[in-house]
């Protein structure tokens, strides 16, 4: 990022990030590094579940959240190819001690097309998921052959309410933009905000796509702002790219 772009995000205030732990520390720090200030507040908890997996011997693991590589370690064999959702993902599977790992970039629909062309039909594939999932891209794998085994790993669950430091800032206007990864964890924060009597409308929302946007409801379409892809690095850009045109109204003032 370039001196003025440090500038601009360094003037635009806190972002809030609400995504469970421990993800949200790494996307705080991740944040940091471009120059913003950051308040950790997640509105979901990652709980594991006491579900067996559902197939201990697969062909290979399918993972469409960071969260699900927590549960890796409960499995008895590392040797099993991984296919991640997004670079993020792969890298968390990576650091839980998987050798062979390969990321679809952000997009369910890819990982389902880098399967097919890594494994023969007829495979087993064991979908690591929490017990919140979409059908994708498990019915695609399904219908073009491999059997596909979903082990719900693990829950998210929502916290009792929005964290103080969170409602103090929002209050205050200290908050200016927050970052959304799920549909889930989007509407969950708007519940809490307006349990809490916290207004949501007056800051700028980056969604990691349109059905995470989709969760936040009654809030100004002006307010809402959609990564051009799926993945962490395009939400950085679209969160970077409003706080630029934030900050250069400020200045002209």
């Amino acid at each position: 990022m370039a001196e003025r772009q440090r500038e601009a995000a360094a003037a635009a205030g806190l972002v809030l990030v609400t995504r469970p732990l421990p993800a949200a520390v790494e996307t705080a720090r991740r944040l940091g590094r471009l120059g913003y200030a950051t308040l950790v507040a997640p509105v979901l908890a990652i709980v594991p579940a006491d579900e067996p997996p559902a197939d201990d011997d697969p062909d290979a693991i399918l993972l469409t959240s960071a969260s699900a590589a927590l549960a890796l370690g409960r499995l008895a064999r590392r040797d099993r190819p991984v296919f991640a959702v997004g670079d993020r993902t792969a890298a968390a599977a990576r650091e839980a001690g998987w050798g062979r790992v390969l990321s679809a970039s952000g997009d369910a629909g890819r990982l389902a097309a880098l399967v097919s062309a890594e494994l023969p039909a007829g495979s087993r594939l064991l979908h690591v998921a929490g017990q919140d999932r979409k059908p994708e891209p498990a019915v695609t794998l399904a219908g073009l052959g491999f059997a596909v085994a979903v082990w719900t790993a693990y829950r998210a669950e929502p916290v009792p309410c929005l964290d103080g430091a969170a409602r103090t800032a929002l209050a205050s206007g200290s908050v200016s933009a927050a970052l959304h990864y799920s549909r889930r964890s989007a509407e969950t924060l708007v519940r809490l905000a307006a349990e809490a009597g916290t207004d949501l409308g007056a800051i700028r929302h980056v969604c990691l796509s349109a059905d995470v946007a989709a969760g936040l409801g009654g809030l100004p379409a002006c307010s809402v702002v959609v990564s051009a892809l799926p993945n962490e690095e395009s939400l950085f850009t679209a969160l970077g790219a409003r706080h630029r045109h934030t900050a250069s109204r400020e200045f002209a003032v």
